[in-house]
């Protein structure tokens, strides 16, 4: 931690990426609850998710961008994007303002899906290689430790004032991150192009991954697990509405609980990366996710909020194994598009369960999709645990100059 704090852009970017995921976690679930309460409709609320993961599959275009452009400049540009287009809700007023929830949580997803890969990227021209798996566990500890605030205050601002004071908040974030991002001092890499047809630069992330074997375990264990995993964005509604018979806002106590269990699993996770290697820690995540979410079939509120305790837990396990193997083993002229196919593989998957759930939850008992998900997600879990480690070999690629 000490090594990591005492390189300066690390600090600035650390505070600035910790603001905005502080606005964004309490937008995030706002526009959930802000659809369901417009509509009273479960399924409005969980197309709010859908429609945020959707551009998802534009991800290898803005992976190219990553690997093309300067990533801070790219960052900055997103992130204004992002900040002027959330203050748009100040015009949702009514249902037939809907649509407006609708276009905010695509842009968001959209911006969102290329600050990511150049996030990723960046943090590998910033740190050392040794310390990227702990700059990943403190950067979701500090993003879950906000969600135990984030989501209480988002749900008590939107339940005091309405939803555009949550978004003005959210873009007062977006302007803090820009303002630590352009302070930055980092001079990036620049790398000449080693492919030279757009379909085989386009691919290449796509290409690495596949060929590179604990990459392909995790994403694509990762990626089966998600296409069950999506449900739980429209069915926890019906949770809260009709298992656990709470008013909607109290998604903000369960987030705020998920958080506290994330902020654990951050703490430990850099500790357990070392000793377990990347693709144990997804798939002992993975397991532990298909526990906590099993506990959602349940009408008893102890062990509905014990299970998203264990949820918090894991999802920090999963995010930072995910995020660190695509870092180390993958080129530093790859980071972009390795990231973005990722995103994409993963992603996808999401999309579409997110969409199956917000169909299915009308006519099938929650409960049932409850179970489908947890055994889905914990055999991918248990693939991942018959994988052997690998060690972290990753040639650095002879085109790769500085500016």
């Amino acid at each position: 931690m000490r090594r990591l704090l005492a390189i300066r852009d690390a600090r600035i970017f650390l505070f600035g990426w910790s603001m905005s995921s502080f606005g964004d976690s309490a937008m995030f679930l706002v526009l959930g609850i802000w659809a369901k309460d417009l509509t009273g409709s479960n399924a409005s609320a969980g197309l709010v998710f859908f429609v945020l993961t959707l551009p998802s599959f534009l991800a290898p275009i803005a992976g190219l961008w990553v690997d093309r452009l300067r990533r801070r400049p790219l960052l900055i540009s997103a992130y204004s994007v992002e900040g002027l287009a959330v203050l748009s809700l100040l015009f949702v007023h009514d249902r037939s303002d809907l649509w407006l929830l609708y276009v905010v949580a695509a842009v968001y997803g959209a911006c969102g899906t290329v600050a990511a890969s150049a996030r990723s990227a960046l943090m590998t021209v910033i740190l050392p290689r040794d310390l990227l798996g702990e700059a990943n566990a403190v950067f979701q500890t500090v993003r879950e430790g906000l969600r135990l605030l984030s989501p209480l205050v988002g749900a008590a601002l939107y339940a005091a004032f309405g939803g555009a004071s949550v978004a003005v908040l959210d873009a007062a974030t977006f302007a803090a991150v820009i303002v630590a991002v352009a302070l930055m001092r980092t001079t990036e890499p620049r790398f000449e192009r080693v492919e030279h047809h757009f379909v085989t630069e386009l691919l290449a992330g796509v290409r690495h991954i596949f060929v590179t074997v604990p990459l392909r375990q995790i994403i694509l264990s990762a990626g089966v697990a998600l296409l069950v995993i999506g449900f739980a964005e429209t069915l926890i509604f019906a949770v809260i509405d009709e298992g656990l018979d709470r008013p909607t806002s109290f998604l903000g106590v369960l987030s705020a609980l998920q958080g506290a269990g994330s902020i654990l699993g951050g703490v430990t996770a850099a500790y357990a990366l070392r000793r377990l290697g990347d693709v144990w820690l997804v798939g002992i995540g993975l397991f532990l996710f298909a526990v906590g979410d099993g506990a959602l079939a349940s009408s008893n509120l102890a062990l509905v909020l014990a299970g998203f305790f264990v949820a918090g837990i894991s999802v920090a396990w999963i995010i930072v194994g995910f995020g660190t193997a695509i870092q180390v083993r993958t080129p530093a002229r790859l980071q972009g598009r390795v990231a973005s196919a990722a995103e994409t593989l993963v992603a996808g998957p999401q999309t579409f369960s997110i969409a199956l759930g917000a169909m299915l939850i009308s006519v099938v008992d929650y409960r049932l999709l409850v179970a489908v998900m947890s055994t889905i997600t914990a055999l991918c879990g248990a693939y991942l645990l018959t994988r052997g480690p690998e060690p972290v070999a990753v040639e650095e690629p002879e085109a790769a100059i500085a500016a």
